[in-house]
């Protein structure tokens, strides 16, 4: 199965915090792409989003430089879908998305992806699973 990967899924493989329920959540999606063949799809916007986890995550001893740059090679490997028009749509559809929901931009990208391409999104965000749900798209369980 397709479907799109929301950043904050990606950042609890490296940084393991949160509820016991959201890091299952994303070891089940890491699972999913890892060994039962399913394909990931990101927004353009998604590598420097990573970048700036990082970033901030190493800023606040959270991961050494090592580490990052190990998971950054681990991504790399696994490959995943970048969008090509993930610009293109910023300032139409991502921009009324954005408003219509309260989300940010960046969110409101992963939304915008998911409904063009008539894909499920893995997000562990309230705001953005709320919104695909009215939107009428589906959250990965």
């Amino acid at each position: 199965m397709r479907f799109v990967l929301d950043n904050s899924v990606v950042m609890r493989w490296l940084l393991k915090d949160g509820s016991a329920e959201r890091l299952a959540y994303a070891a089940k999606m890491l699972d999913r792409l890892a060994n039962l063949g399913d394909e990931a799809v990101v927004p353009g916007i998604w590598a420097l989003e990573v970048a700036n986890v990082l970033v901030k995550a190493q800023a606040k001893g959270l991961v050494t430089e090592a580490r990052a740059t190990e998971f950054v090679g681990l991504l790399q490997d696994m490959a995943f879908e970048t969008d090509a028009d993930t610009a293109a749509k910023a300032m139409g559809d991502t921009l009324q998305l954005a408003r219509r929901f309260n989300l940010s931009a960046y969110d409101a990208a992963y939304l915008e992806l998911a409904l063009r391409e008539g894909l499920p999104l893995a997000t562990l965000d309230g705001d953005l699973q709320a919104a695909m749900r009215q939107t009428g798209g589906q959250v990965v369980s």
